[in-house]
C-alpha cells in the first residue's frame, strides 16, 4: 500500500495541541458522516491511530502530536492513490486551521 506523510509546525506544546486535535475529530466525525464510515480512532497519550472507509476506500494512519509539530502518516489502497496530493493538501490545510 502506498503511503502518505505530513507535518504541520506548531506553537501550542504538545498537550494543547493534543486537545485541539480531539476536539476536531468529533467535528470532523460531524461534518462527514455521511462520507465517512467505519472510523476508529484510538489514543495513547499524545499518539492517535486512526481507520475509516470513504467512498469504499479504508485509509489506515497515525498521529503524533509531539511538542512542535504534528505528524500524520498512514496508508491509501492503490484505488486512492490518484488522489493521494489532494489528500495530502486536505489533512495539511485542516491542520493548519486546527494548530493556528
Amino acid at each position: 500500500m502506498p503511503g502518505f506523510s505530513i507535518e504541520v509546525p506548531h506553537e501550542l506544546g504538545q498537550q494543547q495541541a493534543s486537545g485541539r486535535l480531539r476536539g476536531f475529530l468529533d467535528k470532523v466525525r460531524e461534518r462527514y458522516q455521511s462520507q465517512v464510515s467505519d472510523l476508529e480512532e484510538t489514543w495513547t497519550e499524545n499518539n492517535l491511530n486512526f481507520g475509516f472507509k470513504t467512498y469504499g476506500i479504508s485509509v489506515q494512519g497515525n498521529v503524533d502530536v509531539q511538542p512542535e509539530a504534528v505528524k500524520v502518516a498512514g496508508k491509501l489502497p492503490l484505488a486512492a492513490i490518484a488522489f493521494k496530493g489532494k489528500i495530502e493538501q486536505s489533512i495539511r490545510e485542516e491542520l493548519e486551521k486546527v494548530l493556528a
